[in-house]
């Protein structure tokens, strides 16, 4: 936290503005005191939220954007349902090219991971 004088040392140089200008300025010298302590509170809330901000940030590349991991999600679906669902149609003996695939389908998602895109 970065540091400004202290409350306690504007009350102190308020105090003797007080005595040095007298008894009628003493509400121009409350309101100006209490002005600083104000802005010295909305300075450090500001501070904090700042903080928090930084701490709460999310945890995702900002390189890659979501419709980018939707869209990989949408496409590796609909290709393996779709997959899934005409392949016995067309060949009898699908069950290997259904393996073949959706081991692709899974080889694809798991590169787009570990490329660290999807961070």
């Amino acid at each position: 936290m970065t540091s400004s004088p202290s409350s306690g040392d504007e009350l102190r140089a308020t105090v003797a503005a007080r005595r040095d200008l007298g008894p009628e300025f003493e509400d121009s010298l409350i309101e100006s005191f209490l002005e600083k302590v104000d802005l010295e509170i909305d300075r450090r809330v500001d501070e904090r939220v700042a903080v928090q901000a930084r701490k709460l940030a999310p945890a995702v590349n900002p390189t890659v954007a979501a419709g980018q991991r939707l869209a990989l999600a949408i496409v590796s679906i609909v290709l393996g349902v779709g997959a899934t669902v005409a392949l016995p149609l067309v060949a009898m003996e699908a069950s290997y090219l259904l393996l073949f695939v959706w081991a692709g389908i899974i080889g694809v998602n798991i590169a787009f991971v570990r490329s660290g895109r999807a961070q």
